[in-house]
């Protein structure tokens, strides 16, 4: 697909619980080297900061990040990430229609999955109302044979509202989609079914002085928190 798939504000979770907020864009599909730099530059390198959370998503891609949570594996979102890069235009709509209907949205897992199964469903796009659904079945697709002396006088939005009721069809910005009963198969488990390839996540390589410095500074942080609960204690007995 064209334009941006996703991305996700990746904030560094220790200093954000020290009250600073610091973070930076990460774009998917990414790479390890890409995803190296952006730890090292916000400070998470495993040593004084280990753990991340996301405070931002934005993606072309219609109600993507409605769908996302603040603690998403960077693996997983790099995963969902490279099989949407490799969706055309017209399955993307019906994702994106999908997604809106609310099935198989309540993780990441099941958005992976729900990729792997758009066979599943049926999409029509543009067909925004009962009335154009039911013009669509009778006129198009012809499931009712009218004379055409009366084709005026169907009430076709009746028609399109039974059909949608029947169906457990939904009305989505793109179009009208319907599930058509397939077989839906969870392809995805869990990250152990990740490629090796879309596997991204990784601390920076620290060198010698890098990593002394990083042990230091955690040595003194803990040095220094004990002494203020010292210090608070010290004030309580008092």
């Amino acid at each position: 697909m064209e334009g941006k798939i996703l991305e996700a504000y990746v904030t560094n979770l220790g200093k954000y619980n020290e009250g600073r907020l610091v973070g930076a864009p990460l774009n998917f599909p990414t790479t390890t080297e890409d995803v190296q730099a952006l730890l090292k530059r916000i400070g998470v390198d495993g040593v004084r900061y280990e753990e991340i959370f996301i405070t931002d998503f934005e993606s072309d891609i219609l109600g993507l990040y409605d769908h996302l949570g603040e603690y998403e594996s960077i693996d997983e979102l790099n995963h969902l990430a490279h099989l949407l890069s490799g969706m055309d235009g017209d399955a993307l709509a019906k994702l994106e229609a999908v997604m809106d209907s609310g099935e198989y949205t309540g993780s990441v897992k099941d958005l992976i999955n729900l990729t792997q199964n758009l066979d599943n469903y049926d999409f029509y796009p543009d067909v925004d109302s009962e009335e154009a659904l039911g013009r669509l079945y009778i006129q198009e697709f012809e499931a009712v044979q009218v004379p055409e002396h009366l084709i005026d006088y169907i009430d076709y939005e009746a028609y399109g509202r039974d059909v949608r009721i029947n169906e457990g069809g939904h009305f989505a910005p793109g179009g009208y989609v319907m599930s058509n009963h397939g077989s839906f198969v969870e392809h995805y488990q869990g990250i152990e079914d990740i490629p090796p390839e879309h596997r991204v996540f990784a601390y920076p390589q620290l060198n010698i002085r890098e990593q002394m410095a990083a042990y230091q500074e955690v040595i003194d942080r803990s040095a220094l928190n004990e002494g203020k609960q010292r210090l608070s204690v010290s004030r309580d007995d008092r």
